[in-house]
């Protein structure tokens, strides 16, 4: 329930949260289909050739995992903002990510619940050793939004998460939410285990605070950290989580970087959201009051997209990769043509002086709304 996928009004809204059970149901059995046979294996020259005016995506650090500069979040493709998309396409895509440049996909046990990871681990199989797979553990999946980080639990859904993504370990390995009833040390040292017997290669944590990143990374090294983080959401540089990253060699990885679709430009008032479908329905941040009241944020960055012959996504994809070297955001789509315009974020190369124009904008402009729904935030970790 990372949303961290680019879901614009034009469909591009899919991804898996436990918080609603006819939600969870229903993704569940539509994700149901037989698997697509393939012999796929890698871009072709051509298409490499037919790319070849776009700046490459370089590469970046998350602690000692060396992945692409932008990721793909593969959450908005089989859930939660919308029904599934259908299997093919969804293969399509992240194979189309991979062709670009990508190298670090990101899903989790949770999101369908499992069929995202089923289908990425379908996707990333002819080409497993040339990708980065992140996935995470520790929702109940029970129907309820429960938490489960008890080291057993840890130690038999790794081995589910490794029969659905095909593979034999796993790249980043996140904690999805911090579960207060169990001590991090004894989530540290289950995952530490879990490495040593090279199932995982690395460790992660999603929304966690300061003070817990630190007495997790005392006990094993945390490569990443997820936390939403985008131009309208900016808590982590508020709450410190950023300052430790940074003093401790750890990674960030944004998820919502273009505000879960806000930021695309592609919203206003008269969008409708399915209560059944879509977690922003329940979001006070996009009722039709609040969407309207953020529209100035919108006028900010689409004035200076057009300046620099951009996107409104683009920038605020390329504000982040500004922000600190250290950052991967991974926003996720279903949509191809999506896909190839948040790409064109490398190439929009932000100076100080632009990021203090668009800081200098944005900070007289209220952000209206709360980025989850009261429930939802309580299992953001932010001990003091």
């Amino acid at each position: 329930m990372n949303h961290h996928e680019q879901a614009p009004a034009s469909g591009d809204r899919h991804c898996r949260s436990p918080s609603r059970r006819d939600v969870l149901t229903k993704a569940a059995v539509a994700g149901v289909v037989l698997p697509v046979a393939s012999s796929w294996a890698g871009p072709s020259a051509a298409q490499n050739a037919a790319d070849g005016t776009r700046k490459s995506l370089g590469t970046r650090k998350l602690g000692g995992l060396e992945v692409s500069e932008l990721g793909a979040g593969c959450m908005s493709i089989s859930a939660n903002y919308g029904p599934p998309a259908d299997r093919r396409q969804g293969i399509d895509v992240i194979r189309s990510a991979h062709e670009r440049g990508v190298t670090l996909f990101d899903t989790a046990e949770v999101y369908g619940p499992y069929t995202s990871e089923e289908l990425v681990g379908e996707a990333l199989a002819p080409i497993r050793d040339q990708v980065k797979i992140a996935t995470k553990f520790g929702f109940a999946i029970d129907g309820t939004i429960g938490l489960d980080s008890r080291p057993e639990r840890i130690g038999r859904v790794v081995e589910e998460s490794l029969r659905r993504l095909r593979t034999d370990r796993i790249d980043l390995y996140y904690q999805h939410r911090v579960d207060p009833d169990v001590p991090i040390e004894e989530v540290a040292g289950a995952v530490k285990d879990l490495i040593q017997a090279g199932k995982v290669m690395h460790f992660g944590l999603s929304e966690p605070s300061a003070k817990t990143i630190r007495r997790a990374h005392a006990v094993h090294p945390v490569a990443a950290v997820q936390t939403e983080y985008s131009l309208m959401e900016r808590s982590p540089e508020r709450n410190g989580v950023l300052a430790v990253c940074e003093e401790l060699g750890i990674g960030f990885v944004p998820w919502g970087p273009v505000g879960m679709g806000f930021l695309t430009g592609r919203m206003d008032a008269g969008m409708k959201f399915d209560p059944t479908t879509d977690l922003r329905s329940g979001f006070d941040r996009f009722s039709a009051e609040n969407l309207a009241a953020n529209q100035p944020i919108i006028d900010v960055l689409s004035a200076f997209a057009a300046k620099r012959g951009a996107t409104s996504s683009q920038v605020a994809l390329a504000w982040l990769l500004a922000r600190k070297p250290w950052i991967v955001p991974i926003p996720g789509t279903r949509s191809i043509a999506h896909l190839t315009e948040n790409f064109g974020a490398v190439d929009v190369a932000l100076t100080a002086a632009d990021l203090l124009e668009i800081d200098t904008a944005l900070a007289a402009i209220p952000v209206h709304g709360g980025r989850m729904n009261p429930q939802q935030m309580e299992l953001v970790d932010r001990s003091a």
